[in-house]
């Protein structure tokens, strides 16, 4: 028997995901194809120049966006962002610091205060010997 090595390959949506890239704004050849395993990290390890392009000026999908704000996508969606921006969007964003903003990244600092007062507890029980079992 011989075994057949299959290329595995992903959907543009995944690749796109993956890549940190807005699928509509991606090329046409790249929405319609499939991209493959090593098709994906050649992109990564040298990217074409509509892949700088988009990450550098966008426009950004919304994981994206979020991080450069700060916020949640929650948070997004309750500031009545439900589309991508472009950089320059993201920036007069931050700029103007609508109050929407300020208050999504309030909370956004708070859940990252708790996630750290969690895994600190956490570590504290780890290191506690533990009673022996009967």
């Amino acid at each position: 028997m011989t075994s057949h090595k299959t290329t595995q390959t992903m959907k543009p949506a995944t690749a796109a995901k993956k890549l940190g890239v807005y699928l509509e704004a991606t090329p046409a050849e790249f929405q319609e194809g499939v991209v493959s395993r090593t098709e994906l990290s050649a992109l990564q390890a040298d990217p074409p120049e509509w892949l700088l392009e988009l990450r550098r000026n966008g426009p950004h999908p919304r994981p994206v966006v979020a991080a450069r704000l700060g916020i949640s996508i929650a948070g997004l969606a309750r500031g009545g962002i439900t589309d991508a921006l472009t950089t320059e969007q993201i920036d007069a964003l931050k700029k103007d610091s609508p109050e929407w903003l300020e208050k999504e990244r309030a909370t956004q600092a708070e859940v990252r205060k708790e996630a750290v007062r969690i895994k600190e507890k956490n570590a504290e029980r780890e290191d506690q010997p533990r009673p022996p079992r009967s």
